[in-house]
């Protein structure tokens, strides 16, 4: 239909082209390889594709770019730059391998970046909005990004970079559209998510600033249509006169928008990426997907112990031996006392023989290591925060919900090894840690400790703030996965010992 404007928006794709899995090798229905299967079917002259940040980490195919390539234009840029983008926003993750990297990838992905609210070298990285004429309508784009990012980003990333409240650029910016251009239609993509429910408007998060998707729906009048994201959750629906869409990640949906000025109507739905692969942009990334997966199979190392997890829910309920592992890499690395650890969403664990596959499965964010100091108190909180975790729910101890809705947050459980701890998970919050020892001694609030972990974490990723405020001793600028094959190809035969001193109770 001639009348038709159509806006198909990816996000969250996160480094996935193939569509597979690097784990077992599985076939899955995610990548770009499958969304431009799609695009190539929805797309005509009157169809504008937008892409809304997150695209540079995630993925063992970018992992290995980074580790190996990193003076080259990567895979993910130049599969966005195949499919022909319009406009794209950045993410968060974006930022996460640095300053070189995303400005590689936004000279090289064929598309002009919008996001409007970060400045570089003082001056806006983005115009404040775009204008494009689609079917003899005016319609104004801009993009805009969480302004959290600083709480979770190493400072040399993001050195040059300053952020703007996303929420106050928007109205900003819709504003100004107004007064000076009149469009027919404005359409906002926004790297962040919602921190209310859509149905019933009650906080599903605390109001940090990091989501939010409702705020700009609820008093931003003017805005049309709002592709948002980082959240990687399913959402196509109207609220307060904006429609409003949301993808999973991984290439695994594309947000259709379809728009009919005749009647003034308009229609957004979620597309899943069930469909067969393009072969042309299968073809033009073998070489890639060759080399990162003879990478992926190199054996670094056996241990002792099997070290896979066949449960999730019990690996964090028990404490999954993988997470001593990883806890005793960072403690010998570090020299410090303690050490936490996460078991991520999906993490695979090892076997006896150890690839770098099993690594990069188990391990899947690009976090770096930092050691910082505590006090006894501090300690305590911090477990105390960790152990919200876990409920009670007809007599059994179960996940909180709130750790995987509206955002699956496993990540947000950590495990800490260098003490011992108990759990009650019927007490109170805040009154849960019923014995915590270190060496045999019960902790007091004015003990020192240092304590290695994750830099998400150690910059208060998942609200710990009070490991936020504690002062940092030092960081270790490899990477996570680095680290853990530098430790395995260094000992190559690994007698571990497991260590059970995390005890969770009703």
């Amino acid at each position: 239909m001639t009348d038709r404007i159509r806006i198909l928006a990816t996000s969250d794709v996160h480094g996935y082209i193939y569509p597979h899995s690097y784990a077992d090798g599985s076939s899955k229905d995610i990548g770009l390889a499958k969304i431009k299967s799609l695009v190539n079917i929805l797309r005509d002259e009157n169809t504008l594709v937008l892409d809304n940040g997150d695209v540079l980490e995630g993925s063992p195919l970018m992992y290995h770019h980074f580790v190996k390539t990193p003076d080259e234009v990567s895979p993910i840029t130049r599969a966005m730059a195949d499919l022909n983008y319009d406009y794209i926003n950045v993410g968060n993750h974006d930022f996460n391998y640095g300053e070189e990297a995303l400005m590689m990838h936004l000279q090289n992905v064929g598309a002009p970046c919008i996001t409007s609210n970060f400045f570089y070298h003082g001056k806006p990285f983005g115009p404040n909005y775009v204008i494009r004429q689609v079917a003899g309508k005016k319609i104004a784009i801009f993009g805009i990004v969480t302004q959290y990012i600083p709480n979770w980003e190493k400072k040399s990333h993001i050195k040059h970079m300053r952020f703007v409240d996303a929420y106050l650029s928007a109205e900003a910016t819709v504003k100004l559209i107004k007064r000076l251009e009149n469009p027919d239609y404005i359409i906002c993509m926004y790297h962040g998510g919602f921190e209310r429910d859509l149905v019933n408007g009650r906080l599903t998060e605390d109001e940090t600033g990091e989501n939010e998707g409702y705020k700009i729906l609820r008093n931003i009048r003017g805005i049309d249509v709002m592709i948002s994201g980082h959240q990687h959750r399913t959402e196509a629906g109207k609220l307060y006169d904006t429609y409003y869409t949301q993808t999973a990640a991984n290439g695994a949906e594309l947000a259709c928008i379809d728009i009919y000025p005749d009647n003034n109507t308009i229609e957004p739905r979620i597309l899943k990426a069930d469909i067969d692969a393009d072969p042309d942009m299968l073809k033009l990334f073998e070489k890639d997907e060759a080399t990162c997966q003879a990478w992926l199979d190199q054996t670094l190392g056996t241990t002792n112990v099997d070290l896979r997890v066949t449960d999730e829910f019990d690996a964090r309920l028990h404490k999954s031996q993988v997470i001593t592992f990883l806890n005793k890499v960072q403690q010998e690395k570090t020299g410090a006392d303690l050490s936490s650890n996460a078991l991520f969403l999906g993490a695979t664990g090892f076997g006896r023989d150890i690839t770098m596959r099993d690594l990069v499965s188990t391990y899947v964010y690009p976090n770096t290591t930092v050691v910082k100091k505590i006090t006894g108190k501090i300690l305590r909180e911090y477990l105390e925060k960790t152990a919200e975790f876990w409920m009670i729910h007809n007599e059994h101890i179960v996940v909180n919900p709130s750790y995987d809705w509206p955002k699956p947050q496993h990540y947000n459980y950590d495990m800490v090894d260098g003490i011992e701890y108990t759990i009650k998970v019927s007490n109170p919050v805040g009154h849960r840690i019923t014995s915590l020892t270190y060496q045999g001694n019960d902790v007091t609030d004015d003990m020192e400790f240092t304590i290695a972990m994750n830099n998400y974490r150690a910059t208060g990723g998942g609200n710990y703030n009070m490991i936020k405020e504690a002062p940092t001793i030092s960081t270790d600028l490899s990477s996570m996965v680095e680290l853990l094959a530098n430790y395995i190809q260094e000992h190559k035969v690994i007698d571990f010992e497991p260590v059970n001193n995390i005890t969770v109770i009703k």
